[in-house]
């Protein structure tokens, strides 16, 4: 730390406001917030650079919001209403934790369940609360977002490969993602790779700014995703364009892949996808030819119906082209070896063996829950014995189950929810189904910043501090070779003002009440990062002096020393896990349970392919909506069309037009684009009006939520991972009054 002439104090800090972990200088005076600005010492580079991004440049507005929750807020009135008492966080955790000692004592520990948002809060110190407590049952959006990525590719690969984009890498293949907007650092090495003449393909039904600066853009049908890489696998393949050397050595099951591609020719996909052979044969080559290649997935293909497969053939792409633990491909990174991980301080061996198969879902979405976790830690830990990465990620219950759990009590009740950086009423499919099972809980605990629609349902409501005002340690869950960290640059408390807590200290403080003291013998999160630290002989403030960053030199090609971590110890083109999990061992495509194609009755009310869940720089999902400098750039929630769907329909560009399913229909604003297909609209998700505070019920969650019309019912599931789809619903469109 530093003083300043002006009186200014200099705090080294890492940002969290999206998953970016960007190192920033922070301003402070007198306890209070000046200015946020760029840290040129600190070694991962960011683009675009700190000060143009929105958030940032609001950090004020944030932080010193008017409607900030402040102190513990307990429900005076019925839910919804909006009638809240200020308590002591004293009372908070003795009321709470009394609480959730009746219910375990009356319907089981497993009565309790967990939602989790994105990986920026204490995630390991929660799932080892929840451990001890005796509950398997978190949930949370990994199941459509990281989860699926991580899991399939341990069940693959034996490990989460990195994309490496570097001075090496001569092709990035971008399947369902826009780097631009939704991974800024990677964006910026992709721009220095295309500056040194990578090659770019891009696989997305919209016009993206990257797919129109590809080299190649495959403009799929939405939900084909999987037909279009087993044709492109099929290619390499018969083309012999594969890395014979790598394959057969440290590759399983090829013959009986050659077998499933017979069934994918250039010319069967292209009635599928409605991409011409041709330009896939042409994408397939590019690929293959121009090696050191990466492959960077993202939400389109986690949101899909069949994403375990999608990413199965992603994961053989890799390996049928040598791509894998090469500099300038997809590198096995690992967690740092001296570093206590994240995987060891959430304890799941605590967890009983008998609580663990009452996890909501295990039996039915298998890979992403306990008999799949197992059976994958199992192999991974012969290569890695710190697997990287976290069962409360990796390890869900199933969240459409637990939500139908609420209500139905079936197989067993569920009394008690807490929601952690979440929004489960806003973010979840199947609003209506969210509101009904939300009401009915016995014990609602939301820990945030602000009153969300879901938060006006809770009993108590726990202010949360943000990055600014906590310290921060992450190794992105154990993946990456590397510890980044950040000290608390404000107080987490001003008399008088406002009093938030870390989630370390909220878990910590229920976990003494409720038994586990044992377990928590540091005071503050402070100390448990020195403790985390101590293998290197640092302590956390040590840490922050010695530049805050640390990581082990990357060695390439590991697994001719130690092989994968799979149970056969190759990547394995045909999964034995999924086989032992009773799946299909190899990838397929499986039409969507709702499209023209599958169902084309439906599709005679409602013509038109909706997507949801694009990325939009000034949002980070459903957060950010009630700073005014942020949501004056972008004020509605909008609705992208092709020119040629909205004149068929009568819309013009900022029509209000209602957008309709089977199970419903949400308000939305029209933005004429050919950045979408004709017959395909794109909804934006996330959308709550925060203005509406006390105005009108639940923020009027009621009329721009995108979630109430997905489905999320068992059967339109991903059978093998659990995920729920939200890129390929029928709909329907037409003016709102």
């Amino acid at each position: 730390m530093k003083t300043l002439e002006e009186g200014l104090e200099i705090k080294k800090a890492l940002c969290m406001w999206c998953k970016g972990e960007c190192g920033v200088t922070v301003y402070v005076k007198d306890g209070r917030l000046v200015k946020i600005e760029d840290d040129p010492s600190f070694p991962r580079k960011v683009f675009p650079p700190p000060q143009n991004c929105v958030r940032r440049v609001a950090a004020k507005e944030f932080v010193y919001h008017p409607e900030r929750v402040r102190y513990p807020l307990k429900r005076k009135g019925e839910k919804g209403e909006g009638k809240w008492e200020k308590i002591s966080w004293q009372q908070a955790f003795d009321e709470i934790a009394s609480k959730l000692e009746q219910i375990r004592e009356k319907y089981g520990p497993e009565s309790l369940a967990l939602t989790i948002g994105t990986y920026r809060t204490c995630i390991e110190y929660i799932s080892r609360f929840l451990n001890l407590f005796g509950t398997p049952n978190v949930l949370g959006q990994s199941q459509i977002c990281f989860g699926p990525r991580s899991v399939m590719a341990k069940t693959i690969v034996g490990m989460f490969p990195h994309y490496s984009v570097s001075a090496q890498t001569k092709c990035i293949m971008l399947l369902g993602i826009e780097p631009s907007v939704a991974r800024p650092i990677t964006y910026y090495y992709i721009c220095e790779a295309r500056k040194r003449g990578a090659k770019m393909v891009v696989i997305d039904p919209r016009r993206t700014y990257s797919a129109i600066h590809a080299d190649i853009w495959l403009q799929l049908r939405p939900g084909t995703d999987c037909a279009l890489l087993m044709a492109m696998i099929n290619v390499i393949i018969n083309e012999k364009l594969y890395d014979k050397d790598f394959v057969d050595k440290w590759c399983y099951g090829l013959e009986k892949l050659k077998e499933r591609v017979k069934e994918y020719t250039p010319e069967k996909v292209e009635k599928i996808t409605n991409v011409p052979s041709e330009l896939i044969k042409e994408a397939a080559r590019l690929y293959a030819k121009n090696r050191p290649g990466v492959i960077i997935e993202g939400m389109g293909v986690e949101q899909q119906q069949d994403n375990a497969q999608i990413l199965h053939a992603r994961w053989i792409l890799s390996a049928l082209t040598g791509n894998i633990d090469v500099e300038g491909g997809e590198v096995l990174y690992g967690p740092h070896p001296q570093f206590i991980s994240d995987w060891e301080v959430e304890l799941s061996d605590k967890l009983p063996i008998e609580q663990r198969r009452k996890q909501l879902g295990s039996d039915n979405f298998r890979l992403l829950s306990w008999p799949g976790y197992e059976l994958v830690l199992k192999a991974v830990r012969k290569v890695w014995p710190k697997p990287g990465g976290t069962a409360i990620e990796e390890c869900k219950a199933h969240a459409p189950t637990v939500y139908r759990a609420i209500i139905t009590g079936k197989p067993y009740p569920i009394k008690a929810l807490i929601t952690v950086a979440s929004n489960p009423l806003v973010t979840q499919a199947n609003t209506n189904l969210v509101f009904e099972a939300l009401r009915k809980l016995k014990l609602y605990v939301v820990v945030d910043h602000f009153i969300t629609p879901s938060a006006e349902l809770a009993d108590y409501v726990l202010p949360a501090t943000c990055w600014l005002e906590r310290p921060v340690l992450s190794t992105f869950m154990g993946f990456g070779n590397y510890i980044a960290a950040g000290e608390a640059a404000l107080p987490k408390s001003i008399s008088g003002e406002y009093d938030y807590r870390t989630d370390y200290d909220i878990f910590r403080e229920l976990g003494v009440r409720l038994g586990q003291e044992e377990y928590w013998p540091w005071k503050t999160l402070e100390e448990a990062y020195d403790y985390r630290l101590e293998p290197l002989g640092l302590t956390f403030k040590d840490f922050i002096r010695k530049g805050r960053y640390l990581h082990v030199k990357t060695k390439y090609r590991k697994y001719k020393k130690t092989g994968f971590g799979t149970p056969t110890g190759k990547v394995e083109l045909h999964s034995t896990v999924l086989e032992h999990l009773g799946y299909d061992p190899l990838p397929a495509y499986i039409e969507s349970k709702e499209t023209i194609v599958s169902n084309p009755k439906l599709a005679e009310k409602f013509p038109l392919t909706l997507i949801t869940g694009g990325r939009v720089r000034e949002y980070y999902h459903s957060e950010w909506r009630q700073v005014e400098p942020v949501r004056k750039f972008h004020p509605f929630p909008i609705v992208q069309m092709h020119p040629n769907t909205a004149r068929k329909y009568g819309i013009k560009d900022g029509d209000w037009i209602w957008i309709e399913t089977a199970r419903g229909r949400a308000k939305q604003m029209a933005k004429i684009t050919d950045i979408v297909p004709e017959n395909i609209v794109h909804a934006e998700h996330g959308w709550w009006y925060p203005e509406l505070l006390g105005k009108e019920p639940l923020h009027h969650v009621i009329e721009p939520n995108i979630n109430l019309v997905t489905d999320d019912d068992p059967s339109s599931c991903n059978q093998i991972i659990g995920s729920w789809p939200l890129r390929t619903a029928l709909c329907k469109i037409y003016k709102a009054e």
